[in-house]
């Protein structure tokens, strides 16, 4: 029994030492192979580093079997795909340096073939697919990383906006001048002679600027910005918008200052903006024919007003008794201009708060309910059919009043109120709160707030000009959704366009100005409405993933090229397989580029594009012919 016993024994410890020897030969093998894969991707350099992957890894404390493995299996390794046939085919030469500021959708040879009525000629008209220029948009010579703001608002390189005719041309207004190899810009106007700061004091003394209640403004006719420049201080922040006319290159001044501004005409198609989006709005001798054409100009101007906003005019024919002389025009004409204005304010429901000086302001009701009542009575305007206030891209201007939401009693805010800045960025926007925003709740507004804090501080560690204070002043977002990526930003000294694809599922534009940021709408298979070199950083979240078999991948790329000035950082966020085609074409267009992992770490399908523009210009002017 004993000898039964031992045997059993001698066989149980038999069979555990053959366990142990297997896992030692285990443990073994897998050492090996670690250390074999270790070395080789040492000695291969296409595969990543270690301390590149440390570089896109949000948690350098992983343990040290699954650094080696991802530095053997990681990005490039297990997502290289063939370069695609359209890739390979796909070269993006300079374009000739006299279209160095050419701008697709304004171009003035294309514009004129368009009727001059109505101001037809001057609206976008962009080029059709024969027409799209597929180089890359050269800066010019001698081209100069911007000033940093606040220095910016002031001073411009020569180099960078090599036009010197409004110089002459507006001399006497001090709207910009020449000084050696920059311009200067004295922040005058030609109705604020004494300065844009002094002037705009004067309009803080008839309506309340600093309590925040006046967030966003939209400048018509803007010149150089200077107005939009000097409220950025006073925690205002204003849409600027003139055309590409005779005027050259006054919205390029304005964006080279760091100002926010759009090429943009009142016209016959409605602005690029939602209903109910700015808090005032504003002209200084633009030079509208706002009495003209049943006032449609105004009518539009009440469409993107918000309730109880403000609508400022100074110059012709505000003051008329005073400047007529100087004004070249007789005082019946002007004083008849003057009463077509008041009637078409009246119409609207306006009332007219002031008329102080050179400077007059109406303001807008908060409600429609006494305008309802006193229809017939004053003989307002009709209101308009049922249709979406909101929709802006190609759509026609009407005369009709755009009615505002409906209200319980007089004292309600249409809408909603909206609360005074900054408490406004972080208050859920009223088109959300009231669930007029199908699919967007309260919990979904907050939870997105939070994410593109977590999100913009991950893209800090990818991009170090994001990082750096100071370095960006433009920024853009190609598909701003709820604007959080803005709202995350806003501690630092930039601004960002909010761009929503006219394309995108629900048109979220009107919330964004709810929380006092601004943006316009766009169709990326088309060119925006801006100069060459704009923005600084270029941000997109599903851009190309939205504009898949809508246009070229290619063509969106080339636009970006367009308006990114050089030096500048683009960051963009899409599925992996759609960042591997966007970075082989923008390898073509020599961007330094990579692709990092998602924040939440390497296992995720989305990842996180990364490009800087090169520094490259356009040759001497003595070298073009080489």
């Amino acid at each position: 029994m004993a000898n039964w016993a031992t045997l059993v024994q001698n066989s149980a410890s038999k069979k555990q030492n053959r366990q142990l020897r297997r896992r030692l030969y285990l443990f073994t093998l897998i050492s090996f192979l670690c250390t074999l894969f270790y070395l080789f991707d040492l000695w291969n350099p296409s595969s990543p580093s270690l301390a590149t992957i440390s570089a896109v890894t949000p948690d350098p404390t992983s343990n040290f079997l699954f650094t080696i493995f991802n530095s053997t299996l990681g990005f490039s390794s297990t997502h290289f795909s063939p370069e695609p046939e359209e890739a390979s085919e796909f070269h993006a030469p300079p374009c000739d340096a006299t279209l160095a500021e050419y701008t697709p959708c304004e171009d003035v040879n294309r514009s004129l073939k368009f009727p001059r009525e109505d101001l037809i000629y001057r609206e976008r008209h962009c080029p059709v697919e024969a027409e799209v220029l597929r180089c890359r948009i050269p800066a010019p010579f001698g081209y100069s990383v911007p000033l940093r703001w606040p220095e910016s608002r002031d001073v411009a390189w020569f180099a960078n906006v090599p036009h010197k005719e409004l110089t002459v041309e507006m001399k006497n207004q001090k709207w910009v001048r020449f000084e050696g190899d920059r311009f200067r810009f004295p922040g005058g106007g030609t109705m604020f002679p004494r300065g844009a700061s002094a002037y705009i004091d004067d309009i803080g003394k008839l309506i309340n600027l600093k309590d925040g209640s006046i967030r966003t403004a939209i400048d018509t006719g803007c010149g150089v910005a200077s107005w939009g420049a000097y409220l950025l201080s006073r925690d205002i922040l204003a849409v600027s918008f003139a055309p590409r006319d005779t005027h050259e290159a006054q919205v390029q001044f304005a964006l080279e200052r760091g100002v926010p501004a759009l090429i943009g005409v009142l016209a016959s198609i409605r602005l690029p903006y939602p209903s109910r989006a700015f808090d005032m709005a504003h002209c200084s001798r633009c030079l509208i024919p706002w009495g003209k054409n049943e006032g449609i100009y105004l009518t539009e101007v009440d469409r993107v007003l918000r309730p109880g906003g403000y609508w400022i005019l100074s110059g012709p024919p505000i003051n008329w008794e005073s400047h007529s002389k100087g004004w070249e025009r007789t005082r019946q004409s002007l004083k008849e201009e003057q009463d077509t204005i008041e009637k078409v304010a009246k119409s609207l429901c306006w009332k007219k708060l002031v008329q102080k000086g050179d400077l007059a302001i109406w303001q807008k009701p908060t409600n429609h309910i006494h305008c309802k009542i006193t229809r017939r009575v004053f003989e307002n305007r009709p209101f308009c059919a049922a249709k979406d206030p909101d929709t802006a891209w190609y759509t026609k201007m009407e005369k009709c009043l755009t009615p505002l939401p409906e209200v319980n009693n007089v004292s309600e805010v249409s809408g909603g109120e909206l609360s005074n800045w900054p408490d406004r960025l972080t208050s859920v926007p009223p088109r959300i709160s009231s669930g007029s925003l199908k699919g967007i709740t309260v919990d979904m507004f907050k939870e997105n707030t939070e994410l593109w804090k977590k999100r913009v501080a991950y893209y800090k560690t990818l991009d170090y000009q994001l990082a750096e204070r100071g370095r960006y002043r433009n920024l853009l977002d190609m598909n701003a959704y709820l604007g959080g990526f803005a709202a995350a930003l806003i501690d630092d000294p930039v601004w960002v366009m909010n761009t929503v694809p006219v394309e995108a599922e629900l048109n979220t534009l009107g919330s964004i100005y709810e929380r006092g940021l601004i943006g316009t709408y766009q169709n990326w298979c088309e060119a925006m409405s801006t100069y060459p070199r704009t923005y600084d950083f270029i941000h997109g979240d599903s851009v190309f993933s939205l504009y898949q078999n809508r246009c070229k991948m290619e063509d969106i790329l080339l636009e970006m090229d367009r308006i990114l000035r050089p030096k500048g950082s683009v960051i963009l966020r899409d599925d992996v397989d759609v960042l591997l085609k966007v970075k082989n074409f923008a390898d073509a267009m020599q961007w330094d580029s990579r692709i990092a992992d998602h924040e939440k770490g390497p296992h995720q399908r989305e990842k996180i594009f990364v490009a800087v523009k090169q520094y490259w210009t356009a040759l001497p002017p003595q070298q073009k012919s080489t």
